[in-house]
């Protein structure tokens, strides 16, 4: 009975979770069993950050971090400036297998923008002064035209080839993961 229990919340997370994206992209239908099975079977990541509101809209402006409390800006620029990485601003986990033909989901957890953008190798994102203080001075190609992941947001992806993906946030470039997809 124990394991049952955690195996329904997980199907009733996904249940919502492909609701509200069938609902997001206009689709009033409800779920069908193949989206249901698709969504409870998809892997996830989660990408943290830990942004104070006041100090980061003071700096980057208004709605810039909408999450309570966090560490402050110029502890932020500390950090990042020491470590060339800021620990809490990351993706979770940082590697992840799945199966040929099988989705994941990345969710914003944070309070900042970031991407998970597919890049061919990490490099630098599109925020000049980040760039430099994490050692990635050369933009990745593919981040200019990366899309932001608002708080709460998401990004799905199903991987339609075997082999390693690399994500990486445009924004925020350490925060880097890999996506190992083994054939069927």
């Amino acid at each position: 009975m124990r394991r049952f229990i955690p195996l329904l919340g997980a199907a009733v997370v996904a249940a919502i979770q492909v609701a509200c994206s069938a609902a997001d992209s206009g689709s009033l239908a409800p779920p069908t069993a193949p989206d249901l099975a698709r969504a409870a079977d998809a892997r996830r990541f989660e990408i943290h950050d830990a942004c104070d509101p006041a100090t980061f809209d003071a700096v980057l402006g208004e709605g810039a971090c909408v999450r309570a409390g966090g560490m402050k800006f110029d502890q932020f620029i500390d950090q990042l400036t020491k470590h060339q990485s800021v620990g809490a601003w990351s993706f979770s986990p940082p590697n992840r297998d799945i199966r040929l033909g099988q989705s994941f989901v990345a969710l914003n957890q944070g309070g900042e923008a970031h991407t998970f953008t597919e890049v061919e190798e990490f490099g630098g994102g599109r925020v000049p002064l980040l760039n430099a203080l994490s050692g990635n001075p050369v933009e990745a190609e593919e981040c200019k035209q990366a899309e932001d992941i608002p708080p709460g947001g998401r990004f799905d992806d199903t991987p339609d080839e075997a082999g390693v993906e690399k994500y990486q946030c445009c924004i925020h470039p350490w925060m880097r993961a890999t996506v190992t997809v083994r054939g069927s």
